[in-house]
């Protein structure tokens, strides 16, 4: 297996993980049908979003699968008027991701990283390795010591 951007940065920093990959499908690449084919309860699974903020400019974002994240919610803790989600067709350009495969670790240039706080309620979260159909198990606590991320409700139904 090719190690990804993610992979190297968790290596470097001697934090432990674990590679889950599944077979995926270009149609619904979504944390629902990531927890479907893995058999992995959605509440462990945080999906990586980016964002722009009026005041700060890229951010990004992990949530639950399951739950929707909160506009107004990210955009006062992350001192922004407004936050919004970046264009599909930028993602690559802006993090080195594609959808579907897009990690908080290993981006192009380090963003302020929040994440729901119902993170901490598991000893272990998924999120994207760093391409499609790859997934890394890893502690939240290492996620947010690594990332420097910010811990918050963030979400709409969490």
């Amino acid at each position: 297996m090719k190690k990804t951007n993610a992979m190297r940065i968790l290596d470097k920093n001697k934090i432990p993980y674990v590679i889950n990959e599944y077979e995926y499908d270009e149609s619904d690449l979504s944390a629902v049908a990531m927890a479907e084919k893995t058999k992995v309860n959605i509440d462990r699974i945080f999906k990586t979003l980016v964002l722009f903020g009026d005041k700060t400019g890229y951010l990004v974002a992990c949530i639950s699968g399951k739950t929707e994240l909160d506009l107004k919610k990210i955009a006062k803790i992350s001192k922004n008027k407004k936050v919004e989600m970046i264009h599909m067709k930028d993602l690559l350009k802006i993090t080195g991701y594609i959808r579907g495969g897009c990690s908080p670790l290993g981006m192009k240039k380090t963003f302020p990283s929040y994440i729901g706080n119902s993170c901490l309620n598991f000893e272990t979260i998924f999120i994207s390795g760093g391409k499609r159909g790859m997934q890394i198990e890893i502690g939240p606590k290492d996620l947010i010591k690594i990332l420097d991320i910010h811990i918050d409700n963030i979400s709409i139904n969490s």
